[in-house]
């Protein structure tokens, strides 16, 4: 599979639920490539952001562009070659097997009551590949672990060839061995990545750049140590911490002995 990764720009985008604001004057620049990290407080809009970005909400104002084009004016099937979701609890029917679940990938491509291409199969087996689950094909979604399951729906969105992947908390409930894998995974894929991520110290570790939501508004939003600085550590998630890169290079959280700060 050859995929160029596209460019997601959100602008000013607004989201409403009754009186509710979920997402005020939200902003953010994906470059075309990037893996870009979604973090914040719960309750603070991140999951609605996504949504609004793979078009499950629509925005009560603002807009979303990929390279440039509306993505509210997109046909769905466009839409849906474009932007790959993989979502909290979204490991589909469990009877399915692992081949028939990554071959749903393969939907927005195909006509109604077409049958598989060639080139459909190739896209199927790649992801398999790609993802390591190439050994469980003939088996059911609901004989896999947590991590296994997550490994089959990252590969049903690779099979879908996308240029934008929206993944929400893609690592939560997994062991410390599959996050890292699947992170890493992630970004040997190329694809410009939107990631919410729920666990700080992965979120520092593993992306380019980083957008900080708190009550609904971007706080801050850039380079991973231009975002997480201290003030903004101890202001938004109410943590004493510092982020720096060690000597191998790698960006990591380093919290305080009494990590907690004063309210």
């Amino acid at each position: 599979m050859t995929q160029v990764a596209a460019e997601l720009s959100v602008a000013g985008v607004r989201v409403t639920f009754g009186e509710a604001t979920v997402l005020d004057a939200v902003t953010l620049h994906a470059p075309p490539g990037a893996v870009v990290g979604i973090v914040g407080p719960n309750g603070s809009g991140k999951t609605t952001l996504l949504r609004t970005i793979y078009r499950s909400v629509r925005p009560t104002g603002g807009i979303v562009t990929i390279d440039g084009t509306d993505l509210t004016a997109m046909p769905v099937r466009a839409a849906a070659r474009t932007t790959a979701a993989v979502l909290q609890n979204g490991s589909g029917a469990p009877e399915l097997t692992v081949a028939e679940a990554v071959g749903l990938g393969r939907n927005p491509h195909h006509a109604l009551f077409s049958r598989d291409t060639e080139a459909d199969h190739r896209a199927v087996a790649d992801a398999l590949a790609r993802t390591g689950v190439t050994a469980f094909a003939d088996r059911t979604i609901g004989s896999l672990s947590g991590g296994e399951r997550q490994r089959v729906l990252l590969a049903r969105a690779l099979a879908q060839e996308p240029r934008l992947l929206v993944l929400d908390e893609l690592t939560n409930h997994l062991d410390v061995r599959a996050r890292f894998e699947l992170l890493a995974l992630i970004r040997s894929t190329g694809i410009t990545t939107l990631a919410v991520l729920h666990e700080l110290d992965l979120a520092v570790r593993c992306c380019d750049r980083l957008v900080v939501l708190d009550h609904g508004r971007v706080v801050a939003a850039g380079a991973v140590l231009d975002v997480m600085t201290p003030e903004l550590l101890r202001d938004v998630f109410g943590v004493v911490a510092t982020a720096a890169p060690h000597a191998d290079g790698v960006i990591r959280l380093r919290y305080a002995a009494n990590p907690l700060a004063e309210p």
